[in-house]
């Protein structure tokens, strides 16, 4: 009889299986399970949702293992997810309750995965054998609203270094001196060298704003009494200038000068200055001199103290003549070259046809902004390249390649590893703000908006008002692709004002919920550029999450009349699907 008991056990055995496994089944179907968010959502080039819910009391059974299959059905295709297995002997309390679901998933999004949808599948096994449950579908496919960013891009030129603006230049003519207690220019002053100078300057009729002549006396009352004296010592020096400028016939521009008088009486300064420079008399000597002068009291009865010091005769006698003086300082504009001959000495220069000296650097630098052509800029600038190790000249070259991809994107292949070499080379000079937000432009063309992130970050460090608006354009776009949309929002509110920041400032508005400020932001952007048809797309999705169905209407009928492809965009496009069998709704997509 024991031969046939193994037979029986099998025979029960198998019949128990093929009883539970059936009725696992059909309580599997009472199961309570959904997905969030329904439809799905891309967020940083992967999709994420999250599996909840519950499976039914007592479908887990001793010695059984139900698997809950989860599958992404696209297509023809799928994807297969990681299962979900449940022990009866890991889920005791299931003999009673239900046993919870909770499982989050992520795969990297396709643009093959669109559409689609999320299906269950629950497997019942024991041992060999196994039942399944008929798929559910329980989500629908993948809202892709973030992927609508739009790069953005600016051209961060750094400055010529070139002062464009009328400059003045100081000349400084010797002092002219004179006898004691008298304002005559004595003819061996003129023919002096400090004559000579005067009379060359004069001569070659530079162009002057300003002559300032200080007369100045010394301090002994031989000198004090004529209170007119350092006056009149200035006037006889503007009185000279004068003559010589009839002498060489002034004329025009070159004749206007204003002449600025200043006598100076019964002032110390000039004397402190001199006696500090004088080595007749030792330290302890001169400050004796100090210490009169630091006491106070009346400018005479300073003097008389110092007749009375040892060393006054031999002061008087070396110091006291440089004292009687006018001191001749004259402001004349510095001689440049006019905007249009740099501009004809640049072009020259990039075709080869006079020497790279012809101007200097700053000036080469300079010309580049006399010119609207990009082509010439970019000429220009690799010819600034060749004049030393000059960052900003490889950085310019580099903005205008970018300038150029922005204006026509269709050179970006030809153009942004171009861009790319030389900002490595500037770089290596110095990492300024430019630079790098230059970096970071060429970095999100290039499709790394990480990397553009983090060049942008660190440009903000320092950059001018100008570099940070543009360059937050640029971290705004990459922080959008980061799922940073909160930060997004704050960037492109910084950024330059233009269509494509207004966009992505409405978008990363839309993505945090914001509907009303993303609506506002669209329409901007729109109005900024009417030709943008995005704009008008993302004021409909705006709608479609107010359930403003006229405005979603409003904005895909100006949007596809813009741009046709974005039919078929809408008609797929999960933003709309509780608008789809809306007759409106088909009639502005027809």
């Amino acid at each position: 009889m024991r031969k046939f008991v193994y037979p029986l056990v099998i025979i029960g055995s198998v019949a128990a299986a093929g009883c539970t496994l059936p009725q696992m089944i059909k309580l599997a179907t009472k199961q309570n399970l959904q997905v969030k968010p329904d439809p799905l959502e891309v967020h940083k080039d992967t999709v994420t949702f999250d599996l909840s819910g519950n499976l039914p009391a007592k479908l887990l059974k001793k010695g059984t293992v139900y698997t809950l299959n989860t599958y992404y059905k696209y297509n023809e295709n799928e994807l297969a997810l990681q299962p979900i297995p449940f022990k009866a002997e890991e889920f005791p309390a299931n003999k009673t309750e239900q046993t919870p679901v909770t499982k989050s998933f992520s795969f990297p999004y396709k643009d093959a995965y669109k559409e689609g949808t999320v299906q269950i599948q629950g497997v019942a096994t024991k041992g060999t054998k196994s039942k399944t449950t008929p798929r559910l579908d329980i989500a629908n496919g993948i809202i892709t609203t973030s992927k609508l960013v739009q790069n953005s891009y600016y051209a961060a030129f750094a400055d010529h270094g070139y002062n464009n603006q009328e400059e003045l230049v100081p000349v400084i003519i010797p002092d002219f001196n004179f006898e004691r207690g008298r304002s005559v220019l004595r003819k061996s002053e003129i023919k002096a060298d400090k004559g000579k100078q005067l009379d060359a300057f004069i001569a070659s009729k530079n162009i002057t704003r300003t002559v300032t002549i200080t007369g100045t006396h010394s301090p002994e009352g031989l000198e004090r009494i004529n209170s007119k004296l350092s006056e009149e010592r200035a006037t006889v020096i503007e009185k000279y200038y004068r003559e010589q400028m009839k002498k060489y016939d002034y004329q025009g521009v070159a004749a206007d000068i204003k002449f600025i008088l200043k006598p100076i009486v019964d002032d110390w300064n000039g004397f402190k200055t001199a006696l500090a420079a004088y080595n007749g008399i030792s330290a302890d000597e001169k400050n004796e001199y100090l210490t009169i002068l630091g006491n106070g009291g009346k400018f005479e009865d300073q003097e008389n103290a110092m007749k009375k010091l040892k060393t006054y005769n031999k002061v008087f006698k070396d110091v006291y003549p440089g004292l009687r003086a006018a001191k001749t300082e004259i402001l004349t504009v510095k001689v440049k070259k006019t905007d249009a001959e740099i501009s004809v000495l640049a072009k020259q220069i990039t075709k080869g046809e006079v020497s790279i000296d012809a101007l200097s650097f700053e000036e080469l630098m300079y010309s580049a902004t006399l010119t609207p052509s990009l082509d010439e800029k970019a000429a220009i600038y690799e010819s600034a390249t060749k004049k030393g190790n000059n960052w900003n000249a490889h950085n310019n070259l580099a903005a205008a390649y970018i300038q150029m991809i922005i204006e026509n994107p269709a050179k970006a292949s030809e153009l942004a590893d171009k861009a790319a070499t030389q900002l490595d080379l500037a770089a290596k000079l110095k990492e300024a703000p430019e630079v790098l937000a230059n970096l970071a432009s060429i970095s999100l063309l290039k499709g790394n908006p990480y990397k553009a992130y983090s060049y942008a970050a660190r440009a903000l460090n320092g950059a001018s008002s100008d570099v940070s608006r543009g360059v937050n354009g640029v971290k705004g776009a990459s922080e959008i692709y980061k799922a940073q949309y909160s930060n997004a929002v704050s960037s492109t509110s910084s950024a330059s004002d233009n269509y494509i920041n207004s966009f992505n400032k409405g978008l990363a508005q839309l993505l945090t919920k914001d509907n009303n400020n993303a609506a506002a932001s669209f329409a901007e952007s729109s109005k900024k550029n009417p030709n943008f048809a995005l704009a008008y797309y993302g004021a409909a999705i705006a709608a479609a999450h107010n359930a403003n169905g006229d405005a979603v209407v409003s904005n895909l009928t100006s949007a596809v009349k813009i741009d046709p492809s974005l039919k078929a965009k809408a008609l797929t496009d999960l933003e709309f699907l509780k608008f789809r069998t809306t007759d409106a709704f088909r009639n502005a997509l027809k």
